[in-house]
C-alpha cells in the first residue's frame, strides 16, 4: 500500500469521526456529552488540517491546526470552570 493511500484513508476515518461527533452534539442527552463532542470536533478539525498539510505540502495548514487545538483547549477549560462553579452552588 502506498503512503498516499494511507493519508487518504486517514482523511476518511477522521471525517467519519467528525460526523459522529456532530451527531453526539445534536443528540447528546447531557451537557457534558455535548462538551466532549465539541472537544472531539476540535481535535478532528486539527487532525484534518494536519492531514491536509500532508497532502498539499502547505505549512499554513499546520498553523491553523495549532490555533484550532488551542481554541479547543480553552473551550474545555472554560467549561470545566463553569461546571466547577455550578457544583459549588
Amino acid at each position: 500500500m502506498r503512503p498516499e493511500m494511507l493519508v487518504y484513508a486517514a482523511l476518511v476515518l477522521v471525517s467519519a469521526a467528525l460526523l459522529i461527533a456532530f451527531v453526539r452534539v445534536v443528540r447528546g442527552p447531557t451537557l457534558p456529552d455535548r462538551v466532549v463532542a465539541v472537544d472531539l470536533i476540535g481535535v478532528c478539525a486539527a487532525g484534518l488540517s494536519v492531514l491536509g498539510a500532508a497532502v498539499s505540502g502547505q505549512r499554513g495548514f499546520l498553523d491553523a491546526a495549532v490555533v484550532i487545538a488551542l481554541l479547543g483547549f480553552l473551550g474545555t477549560v472554560a467549561y470545566a470552570r463553569y461546571a466547577e462553579k455550578e457544583s459549588l452552588k
